[in-house]
C-alpha cells in the first residue's frame, strides 16, 4: 500500500511537472532562465515553502 501511494504521488507530480512545458514551452523557458538568474538563497527558500506547502497540504489530505 505503501508503494503505491508513492508511485501515485510520483506519477501526480511528473503530470504536473509536464504541464506547463506541455501548453507553454516559450514561458517554460524563460522562467527557466529567470530561475538561472536568481541567487542560490533565493532558489533554496522557494524549494524549503514549496516542501512546508506539500506537507501542508499532504497533512490536510490524510
Amino acid at each position: 500500500m505503501v508503494w503505491q501511494d508513492f508511485l501515485a504521488a510520483l506519477a501526480l507530480m511528473l503530470v504536473f511537472e509536464g504541464i506547463l512545458p506541455f501548453l507553454n514551452p516559450g514561458r517554460f523557458r524563460n522562467m527557466l532562465r529567470m530561475l538561472d538568474e536568481m541567487d542560490d538563497s533565493l532558489v533554496r527558500r522557494i524549494g524549503l515553502i514549496s516542501m512546508i506547502a506539500g506537507l501542508g497540504l499532504l497533512y490536510l489530505a490524510r
